[in-house]
């Protein structure tokens, strides 16, 4: 796949543009273009910006493609969308001229031309540019937006002679937009902060000299030097120096962690101390901090079933209302008696003014991306809005217990071996048996073994998934694994186990050596996770593990969870979840259902889960690609923090949704009967526009409580 690059859009004003050049976009064939309105950018293959720059010139000239260095211009804003002192001035001095012409009201009336010459200014110098792109627009065939509705209603009054009417409101639309802009670009702000943690260069060192180059240039396997308060630029080995280095943009961790020689740092994180060199393991484009980014960047184009609906209901409401203002004017002058055609003309361009959705259009995915950023700053990816979604529903939790619940760190506890075996035998047998392998028990036996591993008298490896491994040492067939390998191969085993450890059992050349008990914790936070899940109202929560179903249950008891099962292969894991889920929804249960796992093995049952949920997937390619949420280090309580921030999120859309509806109702009602008028209609659509944005941005904090399902 091609790397993407984020440019900045000058001029990207509404959600609906966005949509519209994002869709003329995919059909010009540039399928990878993401057009995201809450951060005003586009991303998409740098050999396709040319191409793109065409097309937007044609849907929406006002917006500009701007190089990823590249300032917006003066003019109307600046990079961020914030409105420039020109706007302030031209809003003022339209004011002033409306506001002569209220004093002199009579004066101006008894002379039409001086009327005409007062209020057509200061018209033009607020609508101006809302004129243009309503010709622009009809020019091309789209009629039902902002922009065609503001100018028909405006110069409606001007032709029914309601002058400081038509001004007024324009000047109010302006003042409007000008706020919502600035709410806007403050979210924006929020939100592109979370990605600023991408390092600008490295100093790199190249024979006797230090070069500063930008991280994309910057080999596998060449040293660079990081200074404390630096960011880290790449992925790499501390060389030299020790230090401690903040974590937090990605893992939201607030204590440092220690980094000293042979400890490996990510691109992104902050150097706090010593100066330390670092042998780059990763080029920029593959590191953890670049690939975090892109998958937020992307995020904005997983859209929820919310904005999704609310997106189609905006392509039909807003001609629905035309028609309906069209009726207003035309069949009470024509049906009812004494109604004059000017009044009921009146009544429709209030309706004009008010059918405007942009209170949905534009809060909604602006509040979906605030919790992806907000859940971002708490180190929880979440690839998208309908996965944000997924996890505000969530009433059902299927944790794996390995490295998920557990720590994964496995200890020996103690080897016991059978009559005449010496155990240090046994424990030298399976650590070269295990010398392969990367599961942690294998660790652990390597560890306790003490010595190096001599690979050389090692051939024939086999590792048998959910069992164990097979090996040659010596000429001697080993195997070493869980009891169900060694009654595969027809090799008793003694009974003898405690049940609260893990065993590995020993076998050479199709007799019983001994077994290796290996122990592993809880985490701290495991139990903390479990309730305040239950707490937010997830009603089940059961743990699948490969291991012996005495140590799973152990484990289960002390956190207090609904339900264990053990001794499942991979494989199992899916049909257990399968079961799981079909038991949820026969038992009427509408929420979702997630996989908590480490993201490397358990790919399939990810996969299956409503929410894939990797854990401790820092710097781990598989769980990153695998999972839907990503908890950037290993504190399952995240996942209770992912949830509250997902129901936040939906509880702000619905206050969005009902507060717009409502009050567009209400005055939609009151204009229809004449009791509401043009300034009633533009709070209506701009100031509950502007209120729905304030409110979109509440959900960038976080909420101090757990919040419980409703």
């Amino acid at each position: 796949m091609a790397t993407k690059v984020s440019y900045n859009l000058q001029g990207l004003d509404c959600a609906d543009c966005a949509a519209r050049i994002q869709d003329a976009l995919h059909r010009q064939g540039m399928s990878e273009a993401v057009v995201s309105f809450a951060t005003g950018q586009l991303l998409l293959p740098a050999e396709q910006l040319d191409r793109a720059r065409a097309v937007i010139r044609e849907v929406d000239p006002k917006v500009t493609v701007l190089d990823p260095t590249e300032q917006a211009g003066p003019d109307e804003e600046d990079d961020d969308g914030i409105p420039t002192w020109r706007r302030i001035a031209e809003m003022a001095a339209a004011a002033a001229l409306l506001v002569a012409g209220a004093v002199f009201h009579d004066a101006l009336h008894a002379s039409p031309w001086a009327e005409y010459a007062v209020f057509v200014p200061a018209y033009l110098l607020v609508g101006r540019n809302v004129l243009l792109a309503a010709l622009r627009n009809l020019g091309r065939g789209q009629l039902f937006d902002e922009n065609f509705l503001m100018t028909v209603a405006t110069l409606g009054a001007f032709a029914i002679h309601e002058l400081p009417e038509a001004v007024a409101v324009m000047l109010f639309y302006a003042v409007g937009e000008y706020f919502q802009d600035r709410a806007v670009a403050g979210s924006r702000r929020s939100i592109r902060a979370l990605l600023a943690v991408r390092p600008d260069h490295a100093t790199v060192r190249r024979g006797d000299r230090l070069v500063q180059v930008s991280p994309e240039s910057v080999a596998v396997g060449e040293e660079i030097l990081v200074r404390p308060g630096e960011r880290i630029p790449l992925d790499g080995e501390v060389i030299e120096g020790s230090t401690y280095v903040d974590t937090s943009a990605l893992t939201g961790e607030s204590a440092p962690r220690p980094a000293g020689v042979g400890d490996a740092v990510l691109a992104g994180t902050v150097n706090l101390q010593g100066l330390i060199a670092v042998r780059v393991t990763r080029p920029f484009g593959e590191s953890s901090i670049a690939r975090v980014l892109q998958l937020v960047e992307e995020a904005a184009a997983r859209k929820a079933p919310t904005e999704r609906a609310i997106t189609a209901f905006a392509r039909w409401y807003t001609p629905a209302v035309v028609g309906i203002a069209a009726l207003v004017a035309l069949l009470p002058p024509l049906l009812l008696p004494g109604a004059t055609f000017a009044d009921w003309l009146h009544r429709a361009l209030v309706l004009l003014v008010i059918s405007c959705p942009c209170a949905l259009v534009v809060s909604v995915p602006l509040t979906y991306f605030g919790g992806i950023g907000a859940a971002s700053r708490a180190g929880i990816l979440v690839k998208g809005g309908n996965y944000l979604d997924a996890l505000a529903r969530l009433d059902t939790v299927v944790w794996d217990k390995t490295g998920t619940l557990t720590q994964g760190r496995f200890t020996v506890s103690s080897v016991a071996a059978a009559d005449g075996v010496d155990a240090g035998d046994v424990l030298r047998l399976a650590a070269h048996a295990e010398a392969h392998s990367a599961h942690p028990i294998a660790a652990a036996v390597r560890e306790a073994y003490g010595r190096p591993v001599d690979a050389g008298i090692v051939d024939d490896y086999a590792e048998i998934a959910g069992h164990g491994v097979r090996a040659r040492i010596d000429g001697r067939v080993v195997l070493a694994g869980n009891a169900r390998l060694l009654a595969a191969e027809g090799i008793p085993v003694p009974p003898g186990d405690d049940g609260a450890s893990t065993v590995v059992h020993v076998a050479a050349d199709g007799a019983w050596l001994g077994r290796i008990a290996v122990a592993d914790q809880a985490k701290p936070t495991a139990g903390q996770a479990v309730e305040r899940l239950r707490t937010l109202g997830v009603s089940r929560q059961v743990m699948l593990s490969g291991d012996d179903h005495r140590v799973a249950e152990a484990v289960g008891r002390s956190l207090g969870l609904d339900e264990v099962r053990a001794n499942l292969l991979p494989e199992e894991k899916v049909a257990a979840v399968e079961e799981i889920d079909a038991a949820r929804r026969t038992a009427g249960r509408t929420g979702a259902l997630a996989f908590v796992g480490d993201g490397i093995n358990d790919a399939p049952v990810l996969a299956r889960a409503d929410v894939g949920v990797a854990m401790g997937a820092l710097g781990t390619d598989a769980a990153i690609e695998a999972a839907d949420v990503v908890i950037m280090d290993d504190d399952p309580a995240k996942l209770a923090t992912g949830v509250s921030v997902g129901r936040r999120t939906r509880q702000i859309v619905h206050q969005n949704i009902a507060f717009a509806i409502g009050v567009k109702a209400v005055v939609m009602l009151l204009g229809a009967l004449g009791l509401a008028n043009m300034w009633a209609a533009v709070f209506a659509d701009v100031g509950v526009a502007l209120l729905a944005i304030l409110n979109a941005t509440r959900v960038l904090k976080q909420p101090s409580s757990p919040r419980r399902a409703i």
